[in-house]
């Protein structure tokens, strides 16, 4: 019994012995494994190039609007990030020299552009091998002067009071101190553009995001940008872009709607934000300052603006988030008013991103807002 057990053993043993000498005659790997192991690691090193072939688009954005047009558009198929932190004043904002290494790391610069990012010269001196471009996404919209609107509106209603005067000489001499508060201004908006601190817009209205019907003209700029860079992704950034203008669309359509039968068309707002959103729907703003909001009104354009709504019994003033609301509080104190937000969405509050407000949201609560104001 013993010995049977023991020649089964030996039988075992040097069967493995023979398969361990045929396996080192083989030089340490069979042929046959060799050719499998290259084949493997030729298959990986392709699967790497074409992984980092796919790289997503790496695209930076200069303020919230374009953030959120931009990742609209562009979904999940590329890295899409804001310069400008939330709570933060475009207008205030400058790059530091890490966000200068950010952005000429970065395949895409997208800004609204008009002036709006004062900073873009110092970026175009730090750019190097094309990197970034820079996107512009008001291109092709045909934009305003710096206070054309309201200037504009001014003339309408001073010509609807003369038409209604009947020669009345009060109106005269309204008309005669207007033009002498309007020289007056003139002086006070030249002292005010050398202590502009870099927020000159080069005379334009950067503001087109707060139409509705200009956001839509913006984000077709972004999907053709984006085309352009990433070809192959070229349907799915057209179809993302569509179900975004759609929305925008509907938003635009319910503006027209809203102030089509208002029962006044002139509104006082803090800073010279909405001239678009006014033209577009045949509204008139009354800006208590120009262009920039950190500008202040002078002594001319406060008594201006008080007479204008005691006149015209305005009885909402409106002020906006990010900057003070001082100015237009004094105002409404004045003439016994109201205040109320009138948001230009140049960024998102920590508020509003607690909420889960976004460009949509945000431009219906102006729509309620208005709608309120101007049916007073």
């Amino acid at each position: 019994m013993n010995l049977q057990y023991v020649k089964r053993f030996a039988t075992a043993a040097a069967l493995s012995l023979m398969l361990v000498i045929a396996g080192c005659g083989g030089g340490g790997q069979p042929a046959g494994n060799a050719a499998n192991s290259a084949n493997a690691a030729e298959k990986t090193a392709g699967n790497n190039e074409a992984v980092n072939a796919k790289q997503p688009l790496r695209i930076q954005t200069s303020f919230y609007p374009i953030y959120e047009f931009t990742k609209q558009v562009a979904g999940d198929l590329a890295t899409v990030e804001l310069l400008v932190p939330g709570g933060v004043e475009p207008h205030d904002w400058e790059p530091s020299p890490q966000d200068i290494r950010k952005l000429t790391e970065s395949d895409l610069l997208i800004v609204n552009g008009a002036g709006m990012e004062s900073w873009l010269e110092q970026v175009e001196a730090s750019a190097s091998g094309g990197k970034p471009e820079i996107i512009e996404t008001s291109e092709g919209i045909t934009l305003m002067e710096g206070g054309e609107e309201e200037e504009h509106g001014h003339d309408e209603e001073h010509a609807a009071e003369e038409e209604h005067a009947d020669g009345d000489e009060h109106d005269a001499d309204h008309a005669a101190d207007h033009d002498a508060d309007h020289e007056a201004e003139a002086g006070e908006a030249a002292h005010d553009s050398d202590h502009d601190h870099g927020h000159d817009h080069g005379g334009l209205d950067p503001h087109v995001w707060l139409s509705p019907a200009l956001a839509v003209q913006e984000v077709r700029n972004i999907e053709a940008a984006l085309a352009k860079a990433d070809p192959e992704n070229a349907a799915n950034y057209k179809q993302n872009a569509d179900a975004y203008v759609a929305q925008l669309e509907q938003l635009d359509q319910d503006f027209a709607n809203a102030f089509a039968n208002a029962k006044r068309k002139d509104f006082i707002t803090q800073h010279a934000a909405f001239g678009y959103l006014a033209q577009e729907y045949g509204l008139t703003q009354v800006p208590i300052a120009g262009l920039s909001p950190d500008q202040e009104p002078s002594a001319v354009q406060m008594t201006e603006i008080v007479k204008f709504a005691k006149e015209h019994q305005v009885k909402t003033i409106f002020f906006e988030t990010l900057v003070s609301s001082k100015v237009a509080e004094t105002i409404a104190r004045e003439i016994g008013a109201k205040t109320a937000v009138l948001n230009p969405i140049e960024g998102l509050t920590a508020e509003d991103e607690a909420a889960g407000r976004d460009y949509l949201s945000l431009m219906r609560q102006n729509l309620e807002a208005l709608k309120a104001a101007l049916n007073e």
